[in-house]
């Protein structure tokens, strides 16, 4: 391998830093590379023989996938060589203070479902002790449960984003509309609130418009 190939390696890696391609799609190929090569060699050669020509084609992998990757360490550190020690500093402690946010998010969720499963076990003993009708207490205790497990959609989606994927808007929208179909559930039963339920259908509509509009986005990114 001369200056020409590692030029011609490096140029591959600047294109895909150009082209926005993450990294790991780089390492992901290189590795199902690597395992061709290594199930090849494992049929063409003996075991004597076999370990030591695995060895040399995984290092010679090595030396590409970090040639590669070099334009993407380039374009991190060109990144913050332009920064001022003052703005780097603040970027740090702007992450610092996300990072605490989001814990905290994450802690008053935790806190949040505990008092909608106790308000769901509540619900149950006003069925049970019947202090309420059936149809309401059933009602109710529906729309409990559906505010639950939507809460517990919002936690998943929020561990995902402590994990460092993308925040889940999606999962505040689907806890909004599982508030308001509770709402309609309880209000649905007295005939008095007829305005108040289509207030309430209009609310939940748009909120549907919006949370079937952010479904499909990434839908229509995959085509």
């Amino acid at each position: 391998y001369g200056s020409s190939y590692f030029a011609q390696l490096q140029e591959i890696g600047e294109v895909h830093v150009q082209m926005g391609l993450p990294t790991h799609y780089t390492n992901a190929a290189i590795n199902f590379i690597r395992r061709f090569f290594n199930e090849k060699i494992t049929e063409a050669f003996q075991e004597n023989e076999r370990l030591a020509i695995i060895n040399s084609c995984g290092k010679i992998l090595d030396i590409h996938l970090d040639v590669m990757t070099m334009a993407y360490r380039e374009e991190e550190m060109m990144s913050y060589s332009s920064l001022s020690r003052f703005k780097l500093g603040l970027i740090l402690a702007a992450k610092k203070a996300s990072d605490l946010v989001d814990l905290t998010l994450v802690a008053s969720l935790s806190l949040v479902a505990l008092f909608i499963i106790g308000l769901f076990f509540y619900d149950i003993y006003l069925l049970v002790s019947t202090e309420i009708s059936m149809e309401k207490g059933i009602l109710t205790v529906l729309g409990s449960l559906l505010v639950l497990w939507a809460v517990s959609e919002l936690m998943s989606e929020e561990i995902k984003h402590l994990k460092g994927e993308g925040f889940a808007i999606g999962a505040f929208i689907a806890l909004a509309m599982a508030a308001i179909i509770r709402k309609i559930l309880v209000s649905s039963l007295s005939s008095e609130k007829v305005t108040e339920l289509l207030a309430y259908g209009a609310v939940l509509l748009a909120l549907g418009v919006v949370y079937w509009l952010l479904r499909i986005q990434p839908e229509q990114k995959g085509k």
